[in-house]
């Protein structure tokens, strides 16, 4: 349902949203913007084209662009070292900035949106004067952020030969596009951010800079056009599991098997078992008659019948779990999702496996144990119904609109004029 327009946005206007072409930053986005183009406005997504039709889906116009980054499709493209996982990202953006500055020339908007990976937008919110809104899809920076974690995690990879280009590479070209900041700050400490994770998900929430950023809670929408799911013939009266490792660490054949030894004709049980597109059913051997396996699932709607989930504890996946209270077990496979495998434990409602642990017994038992503790649901009820206060998508798309509509009003600029670079700004 749409909200009605904020009263504090004077006009419909052209809103540029920039992201990468990964799930996790993407579709914790799009309800955002579906919102924002119900609203009336001009909505335009850069995006690369493998995400373009879902982008579109909303209502919003993409601008499509050729991004070097590893896919879904190559995980393993990503490497193993804290520097496999922040090069990349620099050296898209180094090629992606003329692209998306071409796709949008005599066309600028009046308000930037980006997800936390896309450099370049916030180099052309500065070049064209228009107020810059990140949308993250995990947890922030904290106050004491950079004693704590920060500077442990970087300062020995400045001392390396790839940190050192690294950093040169990103300074030099912050500069030569007119920021005086140094590149945590330009990574990690955006003017404006909307928080789109429960508060229950960051890590010392009493911390971060309620200035600079704002909890909404999640996004997610109704997902209707995912589908629906309903229990099978035989499955009406028993206690269901989902277990999928989300779109990109999938390639887990062995995990899959462990799973179904540890549910397969288990009495009152049913399982859905997402495998993504990297494995072969054949690979998993022969299939309980209590287990159906596909390569995708439409999750939230499993979820809200689910009675336990067990997840790679990905922002989104982490989230849905809390919103639909459903005991989650974590078996975290890349970056955040330590994290947020911990945070999980930590509240109470999930227990966290290591991937080297994950074994039948040990996976049967977490879910077990927590799916009969009254504790674990009256934890999740009290975090689902704090989540229902935060806002979501409207007030995303409020919060969105009054940096719209000050800005607007401090520049008395008309909707869709474009904006000279001022001088001292960089081209490239």
């Amino acid at each position: 349902m749409t909200t009605p327009r904020n009263p504090g946005a004077s006009r419909p206007a052209h809103i540029a949203m920039f992201s990468i072409a990964a799930h996790g930053h993407v579709n914790p986005s799009l309800d955002v913007i579906r919102e924002l183009v119900a609203r009336g406005h001009r909505v335009t997504y850069a995006i690369p084209p493998a995400f373009a039709e879902k982008v579109a889906e909303t209502g919003a116009e993409p601008k499509l662009w050729t991004s070097v980054l590893p896919t879904d499709d190559e995980p393993e493209a990503w490497g193993t070292e804290l520097i496999d996982h922040i090069e990349p990202f620099l050296t898209d953006a180094l090629q992606a900035l003329p692209q998306l500055a071409d796709a949008y020339a005599g066309d600028e908007p009046d308000l930037v949106l980006h997800d936390i990976t896309s450099y370049p937008a916030r180099v052309l919110a500065h070049r064209w004067g228009v107020p810059l809104v990140q949308l993250s899809p995990n947890l922030v920076a904290w106050e004491g952020y950079e004693e704590e974690v920060g500077r442990p995690m970087f300062e020995p990879l400045k001392q390396t030969p790839r940190g050192k280009a690294f950093y040169e590479t990103f300074g030099r070209w912050i500069a030569e596009n007119g920021f005086e900041i140094g590149v945590e700050d330009f990574m990690g400490r955006p003017d404006r951010c909307l928080v789109l994770i429960p508060k229950a998900l960051q890590p010392h929430a009493d911390r971060v800079d309620t200035e600079r950023y704002t909890f909404v809670g999640a996004c997610q929408g109704d997902r209707a056009a995912q589908g629906a799911w309903r229990r099978p013939a035989g499955a009406e009266n028993k206690n269901v599991v989902l277990i999928s490792l989300g779109s990109t660490f999938t390639k887990q054949p062995a995990f899959y098997r462990e799973c179904l030894k540890a549910f397969g004709d288990l009495p009152g049980w049913h399982v859905v078992l997402q495998i993504g597109k990297h494995v072969d059913p054949a690979e998993l051997g022969e299939i309980p008659r209590n287990v159906e396996v596909h390569d995708w699932v439409p999750q939230l709607a499993i979820l809200r019948e689910a009675d336990a989930f067990i997840t790679h504890a990905g922002a989104g996946g982490s989230q849905e779990g809390l919103a639909t209270a459903t005991p989650m077990v974590a078996v975290p496979q890349a970056v955040d999702q330590f994290g947020n495998a911990d945070m999980l434990q930590g509240l109470g409602v999930a227990r966290h496996v290591p991937a080297d642990e994950a074994t039948a017994e040990t996976l049967r038992a977490a879910v077990l144990d927590l799916v009969a503790d009254p504790k674990v649901a009256r934890q999740l009820a009290a975090i689902q119904h704090e989540m229902a206060t935060e806002g979501g998508t409207p007030r995303a798309a409020d919060l969105i609109e009054a940096e719209l509509s000050a800005s607007l009003k401090a520049n008395g600029t008309a909707s869709g004029t474009a904006r000279a670079v001022r001088p001292g700004q960089g081209e490239g």
